[in-house]
């Protein structure tokens, strides 16, 4: 439950292992249009995670987008399923 609270602040918690952190930083840079992809961050994964580990975390970041942006259009709320706890 402690790193739940801090996955909002995952950069400057102690909580998140170096993988984490990558896999963190991955879905972030695949959710904001303004941010990339790049080389560097690729090489980083596979230096953590298997080509096809890489693909299912890929997978499982665009399906959250998926519906991040399907859900609200069709008025669809939380089902109150995943409860991120409030931090303090």
């Amino acid at each position: 439950m402690e790193k739940l609270a801090d996955v909002t602040t995952w950069r400057d918690s102690a909580l998140f292992s170096e993988p984490e952190r990558l896999a963190l930083e991955y879905a972030e840079r695949i959710t904001y249009t303004d941010r990339k992809v790049d080389d560097a961050l690729v090489e980083q994964l596979k230096r953590h995670y298997t080509e096809a580990q890489i693909v299912e975390l890929t997978a499982a970041i665009a399906m959250e987008n998926f519906r991040s942006k399907f859900n609200p259009a069709l008025g669809i709320e939380a089902q109150g399923f995943c409860i991120v706890p409030k931090r303090g």
